[in-house]
């Protein structure tokens, strides 16, 4: 998951600076985009080091409402067109499928009596 995360904030990075090109409300889109696209991953990666499983859930559970927030935005630069919608169904769709991934670790989480499941190290 770090790894998938981390490779999703990198592609937000790169349109978010396509949009910072263009004047007005593209660039305060890509603003709020750059925020919640790349704290998906920071909080995946703060989870990992978690000292509790509270704290990992806390942890998961802010990574999946940035990565709700990312879906919002990219829907509403496609809703506006701002970016025509095949340039970021890929984006879209792996947003979608982070959030159902974050929200199935969280319940498996808190399903599960102990410790926080943990992910292979890099």
């Amino acid at each position: 998951m770090p790894e998938r995360t981390f490779a999703f904030a990198c592609r937000v990075v790169k349109l978010c600076q396509v949009l910072e090109q263009v004047p007005g409300v593209s660039r305060t889109l890509a603003n709020q985009l750059l925020r919640a696209g790349t704290s998906i991953g920071a909080n995946v990666e703060e989870g990992q080091g978690s000292q509790s499983k509270a704290d990992f859930i806390a942890k998961y559970s802010i990574a999946c409402k940035e990565a709700r927030e990312t879906n919002y935005w990219l829907r509403l630069l496609v809703a506006t067109e701002i970016v025509i919608d095949l340039k970021l169904k890929d984006l879209v769709d792996e947003s979608n499928q982070l959030i159902a991934i974050l929200t199935s670790i969280i319940k498996t989480a808190r399903k599960n009596p102990g410790n926080a499941p943990r992910e292979e190290k890099r």
